[in-house]
């Protein structure tokens, strides 16, 4: 559907609200002359540091670099040991006060980073990444809207136990796109694989304490690097440019045999949780300006999971605009299926509106042209449930259409059996087929 001319929003417009301002290009880690340029944004902080570790033990910091405050609340530093494969993070000192955490001696990831390494109990750290690659010429399917067919599942499940993947690939990216999985995925005429969260994850406290992991993923490290757990032990043990290179690799071999690859992506909050949860990366660098709060600090948390990312800040929008551009262009992904939808479009008061400037940049930006737009359209806020409010160019995620089509060819046959009934049935089946929530 041609999106309306007065849906469109000018590169005039979002400059003036500040979230394509040229003052957020290039941040992160940027290779040049031989070593790196380190771009952070931080609007409270008072001083930034870049530390770089050892190769081999990463507790042992070969050099730290302080970094220069610029224009527009930008911290910046060139240091030529910022080569791929280098292992970095940064520390952040700022005032106390309500909203302000900061804890100088926190060694913190770079929000930007393309890679990112556990170091045990001791924490993350921020790797840098090359990124290379040989498409071979692959290109994006570009399946129609009228005819995709979705198949969603999760890296890990669809092949850990799949007879006809070799072991070593079993539960990776490069089993997902190994020959039988994709003879299965166009034997069942799916046009578009949908991957639950892949985007580095961690599990939460509370999971560890119980002698439990997070399966699903939906608790985001870092919005820039693929979950290395995905990957093959090998690629695993070379570091996060393999890593990436095996995410990359999948995505050109399932591209070369017409498959999309959409993610299910989780901006809405990160794995720093609630206050005196974890503090990697946001809640060290820009508090106040990374999460919603009120004046006290007291965190406004509209997703239910402890924290929600204030994109009514320019810098928190245009890293959730830039974390697409990169997987949708770098990483050749063919759409997104945003998570709790909701927190994405509350504005500074904290309401959903269709009109806020990160949905409409993302409908807006030619760099995002090409990709399948999903909006999961609800979180747990006042005012949450919006379905049918995202406006045009965003198709609408329906759980309850997926939950009955796959209740309706999997488990009634065996719940007639049982029972003398199924629980969806052809009425059930032909009313979300019909389009009903």
């Amino acid at each position: 559907m041609p999106i309306p001319e007065s849906a469109v929003l000018s590169r005039a417009d979002t400059t003036d609200a500040g979230l394509l301002s040229p003052r957020f290009d290039d941040l992160g880690v940027r290779l040049h002359d031989g070593g790196g340029t380190l771009r952070v944004w931080s609007a409270h902080a008072s001083s930034i540091d870049l530390l770089i570790f050892d190769n081999d033990d990463l507790d042992w910091v070969v050099e730290t670099v302080p970094l220069a405050r610029t224009d527009g609340d930008i911290w910046s530093a060139y240091a030529a040991g910022l080569r791929p494969g280098t292992h970095y993070a940064i520390q952040v000192d700022g005032p106390q006060g309500p909203g302000n955490t900061f804890n100088p001696s926190t060694l913190l990831i770079d929000p930007y980073a393309r890679g990112l390494a556990c170091n045990g109990f001791r924490g993350w750290r921020s790797v840098v990444v090359a990124g290379d690659f040989d498409w071979c010429g692959a290109r994006k399917p570009l399946v129609p809207l009228d005819r995709t067919v979705i198949y969603e599942g999760h890296v890990k499940g669809m092949t850990k136990r799949h007879p006809e993947v070799p072991p070593a690939l079993h539960g990776t990216y490069a089993g997902l796109a190994h020959p039988a999985m994709i003879e299965h995925f166009t034997a069942l005429g799916v046009t578009s694989i949908e991957l639950l969260p892949v985007h580095q994850f961690a599990s939460e406290p509370r999971l560890l304490e119980l002698g439990l992991t997070n399966y699903w993923g939906y608790n985001t490290v870092g919005f820039f690097a693929p979950h290395a757990a995905y990957a093959t032990e090998e690629n695993r043990r070379q570091g996060p440019e393999a890593v990436l290179r095996e995410f990359k690799g999948m995505v050109k071999l399932l591209h070369e045999a017409g498959l999309e690859v959409i993610l299910d992506v989780v901006y809405n909050h990160t794995s720093e949780a609630e206050l005196g949860g974890p503090r990697s990366s946001f809640r060290g660098i820009d508090n106040r300006g990374y999460y919603r709060q009120h004046a006290d600090g007291a965190y406004i948390d509209v997703t239910g999971c402890g924290n929600s990312v204030d994109t009514a800040t320019d810098a928190a929008s245009r890293l959730v605009l830039d974390s697409l551009r990169y997987w949708a262009n770098d990483v050749q992904v063919d759409g997104f299926r945003f998570d709790l939808a909701t927190t994405l479009g509350r504005d500074r008061e904290h309401t959903f509106t269709p009109e806020h400037p990160l949905l409409r940049a993302i409908i807006d930006d030619p760099a995002l042209a090409d990709v399948k737009k999903i909006a999961e359209p609800w979180d747990v806020g006042m005012g949450g449930w919006q379905t049918g409010n995202f406006g045009p160019g965003w198709m609408e995620w329906n759980d309850r259409y997926r939950d009955s089509v796959r209740n309706f060819w999997l488990s009634d046959v065996d719940y007639g059996r049982r029972a003398a009934s199924a629980p969806v049935g052809v009425g059930g089946f032909a009313t979300r087929l019909a389009g009903s929530s």
